[in-house]
């Protein structure tokens, strides 16, 4: 399959196709729930949920963004999508499948297709929950900041990365 850009013994990494958006809501809903319950509140992690119901987003990222989704055995184990070349919007991977090198995987193929676009920077809004492996990953935070998703306010950060060529 020609839209495949990365195959090894167990991952498959492709561009994603308007298909694959319940499965990636499916996921981002689930992770939330499951593994940023540590972060954030009850009424937070709803609030976050709800952005899976504005479905002119989620079609409008398929057509504009630069979007990977991480397969194993033909499951979606994770996903990165990067817009404007320079801004990761979302990375998100399954709960069952956390700490497995993929969101890594993923960033580094978002961070290639940056550079071969000579982006000098990259950026994201990075939630508590995800800002070590930014960190990891040689991002720093340039602001804290507070949200509010449905009238609700969450803490996230604003990070940058300078990027090498």
């Amino acid at each position: 399959m020609k839209n495949n850009i990365f195959n090894s013994h167990n991952m498959t990494i492709r561009k994603g196709i308007n298909d694959d958006l319940p499965e990636m809501l499916q996921l981002f809903t689930a992770t939330i729930d499951e593994i940023c319950k540590k972060d954030y509140d009850l009424q937070q992690l709803e609030a976050w949920k709800s952005g899976a119901e504005n479905k002119e987003r989620w079609m409008k990222m398929m057509r504009d963004q630069h979007v990977l989704i991480a397969l194993t055995e033909n499951k979606m184990v994770g996903f990165c999508t990067l817009d404007q070349g320079n801004y990761i919007d979302l990375l998100f991977v399954h709960k069952d499948y956390q700490h497995k090198g993929i969101a890594s995987m993923l960033y580094n193929w978002v961070e290639k297709e940056a550079l071969q676009h000579h982006e000098r920077e990259l950026t994201a809004n990075v939630s508590k929950t995800a800002r070590p492996f930014f960190e990891k990953n040689g991002f720093q935070v340039v602001m804290e900041q507070t949200v509010y998703v449905k009238g609700i306010a969450m803490m996230n950060y604003k990070m940058a990365k300078t990027l090498i060529f």
